[in-house]
């Protein structure tokens, strides 16, 4: 069924989850309206929270245990996951659908899965325009999930306060990739599956790291979780609140 670009902007504006996934499709696509319903916008001050890291380190999965922390204090909480293009029809995987079905059809959350077709930073083209329409839809929070594929990825910290990087006790190797770019622009550091030998171990030697990369005036944080057992989530949930209220559109 077709709608006009009124109805979508009607729709969204009384939180109908079928019309916010029209007009993100209409961002997605550049459709006929879009720039016309963007302007009409008006962004409410709604914290947007990245995650990225390499792949493997339980992003979605930690993502959907934090989501359980926000529904429990009754917030409403929008979901864009960025997924590697499908080579054969150019959509997103779908991977945060599987790892995040508890919450894909709750009234409180919404989730989107959005492909990359090819946009390098692990973001993709539109997300300033899909972050401005959520922020005017009347969540308490927005997050972000980028695709996981390296340092590449400082995009999203141009868009999202805080940048949470995931790691995990066997990311050595990604630490000394990261000497620039992602590592530095992150303001949590994680260190999900802290249930897994040697990681505590890998916990000093991250917090060692970031000492000797400092940077004068820069907040940041460290938190050790276990997202399948959701341990050490609400502690992750009140340090994200501690950044306060603030939207970063650098």
């Amino acid at each position: 069924m077709l709608y006009a670009i009124q109805d979508i902007m009607d729709g969204v504006k009384k939180g109908d989850f079928l019309f916010l996934s029209k007009a993100i499709s209409h961002i997605e696509n550049n459709a006929a309206g879009t720039a016309i319903f963007i302007a009409g916008l008006t962004a409410g001050k709604v914290p947007v929270v990245g995650f990225t890291g390499p792949p493997g380190a339980g992003k979605s999965t930690l993502i959907a245990s934090l989501v359980g922390e926000m529904v429990k204090e009754e917030k409403r909480v929008a979901v864009l996951s960025v997924d590697p293009s499908s080579v054969i029809h150019e959509g997103a995987l779908l991977g945060d659908r599987i790892r995040m079905r508890e919450w894909y059809l709750h009234p409180a959350v919404f989730i989107r899965s959005l492909a990359t077709r090819g946009h390098l930073g692990g973001l993709i083209k539109s997300i300033d325009q899909m972050v401005l329409l959520l922020q005017s839809a009347g969540f308490d929070y927005v997050i972000l999930e980028t695709v996981g594929v390296g340092q590449s990825e400082v995009q999203v910290a141009k868009i999202a306060y805080p940048t949470v990087l995931v790691l995990v006790p066997e990311a050595g190797d990604e630490i000394q990739m990261m000497k620039s770019g992602l590592f530095e622009v992150a303001n949590i550091y994680v260190v999900n599956k802290s249930d897994r030998p040697e990681a505590e171990k890998f916990a000093n030697h991250l917090k060692q790291s970031l000492a000797d990369r400092a940077v004068d005036n820069k907040k940041t944080s460290f938190v050790q979780t276990t997202a399948n057992t959701k341990e050490g989530v609400l502690e992750l949930l009140n340090v994200i609140k501690q950044y306060g209220q603030s939207f970063n559109h650098g």
